[in-house]
């Protein structure tokens, strides 16, 4: 397993939310919460994208919270931003491919 990400600074959130801004949720986590092809769909997303939007339909906000903390934990992934159903995943790809990449753009 990959060591756990580091920690973003507020200006580095800052910036990635700017990014993410114009994004579209590309995963939605629905009522069966995470499964093997979900989670494999969103790790595929953040390898290719390394910032992507994912919409959970999962319930309340205790029910929102929990998914977006284990997605974080399973995917390797760093929260950047929840707002509503929607939240904005940040993982670092290791050899990012520059017509893909919403960093590089």
């Amino acid at each position: 397993m990959n060591p756990a990400p580091a920690t973003l600074s507020s200006s580095d959130k800052k910036h990635l939310r700017r990014l993410g801004h114009g994004l579209s949720p590309v995963v939605t986590v629905a009522g069966k919460g995470l499964s093997d092809n979900v989670l494999a769909e969103i790790n595929r997303a953040l390898n290719d994208h390394e910032l992507i939007k994912v919409k959970l339909a999962v319930g309340d906000k205790q029910a929102k919270t929990t998914v977006s903390d284990d997605l974080c934990k399973q995917c390797q992934a760093q929260l950047v931003q929840s707002i509503g159903h929607i939240i904005l995943l940040f993982k670092k790809a290791d050899k990012p491919d520059p017509k893909l990449s919403n960093l590089l753009r």
